[in-house]
């Protein structure tokens, strides 16, 4: 009868006709994929690189904790062992001579403090020709300052929140600075301990911060200079054992 159903229409599934086209397509992806990739990941260590940097920030936190507490145990056992010993007496006065100088006891005093940051570009943009470089804070700006404070007189010295010492090494990757392995962004902030008038005209003299300062006025990148009154540091952390060492001629 016209207009009126009879029963319940079964209509075919369509997986038999789908399942074909699904695994063409998948196999067409695939093959472009390895063409794209010439056999290799996709995702590039580069991409990876910022997660990497920030995990092991996180483990080296960790270790340098676990460092510090053993460090104390350790000289807490050996101030126990012979008390009464006169050569161990007289070589713990002969490692707390040289324990200042090798930043391992906190200080404190009069402190002068740098600031270094990247150019505030208008729009966030780099103007047109110019190149991108000029207008961050580099590796060698903070090795410049660093050198010139303690060629200064510096007595001790921090970056960021980091206690440093003649022998630490200031890297950049990217846009961020590494340091015993902890990651930072701009602004850098170094703080050094010492007589401030001798550090600031080691600062005026120096060639390298001297050039900095005039791409500060140049494209605008951060350069202050400041007083911050008595400062505290805490002992540096790190290891004071070289790994590499080189003999000179004689």
């Amino acid at each position: 009868m016209a207009g009126t159903h009879a029963g319940r229409v079964e209509r075919p599934s369509p997986w038999p006709w789908l399942v074909p086209v699904a695994a063409l397509v998948a196999g067409a992806l695939f093959a472009s994929s390895v063409r794209a990739s010439q056999g290799e990941d996709l995702r590039s260590d580069a991409a990876r690189l910022p997660d990497l940097i920030r995990q092991q920030t996180r483990v080296n936190a960790d270790r340098t904790a676990e460092v510090d507490d053993l460090r104390t145990r350790v000289e807490e056992a050996t101030a126990q062992l012979a008390p009464g010993d006169l050569r161990t007496q007289q070589l713990e006065r002969e490692a707390a001579q040289i324990a200042t100088a090798a930043g391992r006891t906190p200080v404190e005093g009069p402190a002068l403090r740098i600031s270094l940051d990247d150019a505030k570009l208008v729009g966030g943009e780099v103007p047109p020709g110019a190149d991108p470089d000029d207008y961050v804070i580099h590796q060698q700006d903070v090795q410049a300052v660093v050198n010139a404070l303690w060629a200064g007189g510096a007595e001790a010295m921090m970056l960021q929140d980091q206690r440093v010492i003649s022998t630490s090494a200031v890297r950049c990757v990217g846009n961020t600075l590494i340091l015993q392995g902890r990651v930072y962004s701009p602004p850098y902030v170094i703080t050094a301990i010492g007589d401030r008038e001798a550090m600031r005209r080691s600062l005026d003299r120096d060639q390298d911060v001297g050039l900095l300062r005039e791409w500060s006025v140049a494209v605008g990148l951060g350069y202050d200079v400041e007083n911050v009154g008595k400062q505290k540091f805490p002992a540096y952390s790190g290891s004071i054992t070289p790994a590499h060492a080189e003999v000179t001629g004689s």
